[in-house]
């Protein structure tokens, strides 16, 4: 598969793949990926399967033939790890009290649940809505921002991943959702993420970022000057990290041209680069914030819309309306999860042990040629495997190599952009986890790099 269409994870139509599980998968194991790959409609970023799932609990998974594997993907939906047992409880005392919750309804757990992401959230952040997936909620900021600014266009980043539905991909930036799509919406202009170890402006060149990217959405709302919202991610899941002054150009920029500032923090909210809301690592204030994944506890599908008070506009339209909008049982496990971040200071230890699990990818970087680049905040982390590091061209073939050698030896990640492995674990990892995860990445790498 070409490599601008793996932006988004490692795709299943592989060659190594298939040799991976030839090598590791038997044949009960090997008879499940079958089945479900019959009865599911195939697509490449997940059937046909990798591999099945027996358990998982804190931060590991299980295969059905025992083998235990680190996860460092989660699907971010992890924070507290999988199979929290607070969470766990909080759900089944829910199952007994109320587990449904018909529209037109309300109940104490999403009204707690409310409340609590109301005072969470920084500045006047404050009202809220709650659907079952990240997607549905960026659909809902999207209807928000067109009913209280009477605008439709929107400025959103290239290679990002807001969601698969239609509204999703148009102002998602990934040719693996978009390509051959057909008409998007109307109105859904791009720009260059700031991604300064490829800038498509240059600023290598010239020395370093020099910030062209922040400048370039400014231009863009100057010259559109009817723009609903800048919608993106404060941090690429990649991840691409800009510097602060990026976020505080692009507000300022928003604030002079009426434009709405939305962050969709689905994959890292709630603690994952060490604060709760990873937007307070930029010194910036959104006008709304989507989050997500992780808001379940690791077991139920939710997320979040929250905007600031004065964009309570939309009384006479229909924003969400979703079947499980406010389910009980969800919101019982985010209020438990929650609960369970602040207890525990998840977020000061994603970064306390980010910090010295980036020291080691830093190390690792100057004894291989490979690595181009490492970069990260919190336990959001990113190695970029290049074929050279003058170029800096992408080594996506020894990154997939890297990630199956990897994951023989009991580690799983992502892969992200082809070449970057994104290293995401449960925010309760332990030091010694983390060591023991970096070593194993370690001599994957050198496997690859003494195979070649």
């Amino acid at each position: 598969m070409a490599e601008h269409l793996k932006s988004e994870g490692d795709v299943n139509q592989s060659p190594r793949r298939r040799e991976w599980q030839r090598r590791n998968l038997d044949a009960a194991t090997l008879a499940l990926l079958e089945e479900d790959e019959r009865l599911f409609l195939r697509q490449c970023l997940s059937t046909p399967c990798l591999n099945a799932l027996a358990a998982c609990d804190g931060i590991y998974i299980e295969d059905l033939q025992g083998r235990r594997y680190m996860d460092f993907h989660g699907n971010n939906v992890h924070q507290v790890g999988f199979a929290n047992p607070d969470v766990i409880d909080a759900v089944k005392r829910q199952l007994d009290e109320l587990p449904f919750c018909t529209r037109r309804y309300t109940n104490r757990a999403a009204v707690r649940l409310a409340a609590r992401l109301a005072d969470l959230a920084p500045g006047d952040l404050g009202k809220v809505l709650l659907c079952p997936g990240g997607t549905g909620a960026v659909g809902m900021a999207l209807k928000l921002a067109r009913v209280a600014t009477g605008r439709h266009k929107t400025v959103s980043m290239w290679d990002a991943f807001h969601g698969a539905s239609l509204d999703a991909i148009s102002i998602g930036g990934e040719a693996v959702f978009r390509k051959n799509m057909g008409p998007l919406l109307p109105g859904a202009e791009h720009a260059p993420p700031p991604d300064e170890y490829h800038c498509v402006f240059g600023c290598a060149d010239r020395g370093g970022c020099d910030l062209t990217c922040a400048r370039y959405v400014a231009y863009m709302l100057e010259k559109e000057g009817d723009v609903a919202a800048v919608i993106a991610e404060p941090i690429r899941s990649a991840p691409y990290i800009p510097r602060p002054e990026y976020w505080r150009i692009i507000r300022e920029a928003c604030d002079r041209h009426g434009t709405l500032l939305i962050f969709d923090e689905i994959p890292h909210a709630l603690g994952r680069t060490g604060k709760m809301f990873t937007f307070e690592n930029f010194g910036v204030q959104p006008d709304m914030v989507v989050i997500g994944k992780g808001l379940g506890g690791g077991i139920f599908p939710l997320a979040a819309l929250i905007a600031r008070q004065g964009l309570d506009v939309a009384a006479d339209r229909a924003l969400g309306h979703y079947t499980h909008e406010k389910s009980p049982v969800a919101c019982a496990a985010a209020l438990a999860a929650i609960d369970y971040i602040e207890k525990h200071r998840l977020a000061d230890h994603a970064r306390e042990l980010g910090a010295y699990a980036l020291e080691r990818l830093k190390a690792m970087q100057r004894r291989h040629a490979l690595i181009g680049d490492v970069r990260g905040i919190g336990l959001f982390l990113g190695v970029e495997l290049v074929k050279d590091r003058s170029t800096r061209e992408r080594a996506c073939d020894e990154a997939e190599a890297v990630m199956y050698a990897a994951l023989s030896r009991g580690l799983s990640f992502k892969i992200t952009m082809g070449n970057i492995l994104t290293l995401t674990p449960a925010l309760t990892i332990t030091r010694e986890q983390m060591d023991e995860a970096l070593d194993i990445l370690d001599a994957a790498i050198s496997a690859v790099t003494n195979r070649d």
